[in-house]
């Protein structure tokens, strides 16, 4: 159910995105903690793990304030926002790291849009370099990202979502890859993603009156 709040356009849109962040990072939550025990790692890793995803995009808040509140003279105004919306990992780890949480957290956070063959983001990290949990992390972001509904396209199917990650396969850790695949098609774990859809309208009102 999608969020009907009486406000503004600009108030409206930080709104709808703040649902679709808690959406997908409980999404990516559960999936990167099922990866994690899939590939072996004990339950303090994996509930870390789980933890990063769960604010791995936190920053994403701060950039939504930025790009739907800008002037109509901004000399951006006509930007896509893409450039900026790269700078969201950085973001979220400056954020996170005010507070206690762990290196294993942070390095996830930081490192979760680095891509296997060097070519993501924020500093073109290539294999063995790229920390573990984000590896971990970054196949679950992407899944969810490709089973959710954006403003430009409706969600991709389980199987096609599969496809494309198969069809960008050097993005992504094979082993990583090869554990999400056999997870991905035990049918808990489909029963486990449609639980991570929040009906969270009563908590977004609330907090919009304070």
């Amino acid at each position: 159910m999608r969020i009907r709040a009486k406000a503004n356009p600009v108030q409206a849109t930080l709104l709808s995105d703040f649902e679709d962040n808690i959406n997908h990072g409980v999404c990516v939550s559960n999936l990167t903690y099922l990866l994690a025990k899939e590939m072996g790692y004990d339950e303090i890793i994996c509930y870390e793990l789980a933890l990063a995803g769960l604010v791995h995009d936190i920053g994403k808040l701060k950039l939504s304030r930025y790009l739907y509140g800008r002037n109509e003279d901004d000399d951006h105004k006509n930007d896509d926002g893409t450039e900026y919306m790269r700078m969201h990992s950085k973001l979220s780890y400056d954020i996170l790291k005010k507070y206690d949480f762990s290196d294993l957290v942070l390095d996830s956070v930081l490192y979760h849009h680095e891509n296997y063959d060097g070519t993501g983001y924020p500093e073109n990290r290539k294999g063995e370099d790229i920390p573990f949990g984000a590896r971990v992390m970054r196949v679950a972001d992407t899944f969810t990202a490709l089973i959710s509904d954006r403003p430009y396209r409706r969600a991709f199917d389980i199987e096609t979502a599969m496809q494309i990650i198969i069809d960008e396969i050097d993005c992504y850790d094979m082993e990583v890859f090869l554990a999400f695949q056999r997870l991905i098609h035990e049918p808990s774990t489909i029963e486990k993603i449609k639980n991570s859809r929040l009906m969270i309208n009563f908590t977004t009102r609330e907090i919009m009156k304070k």
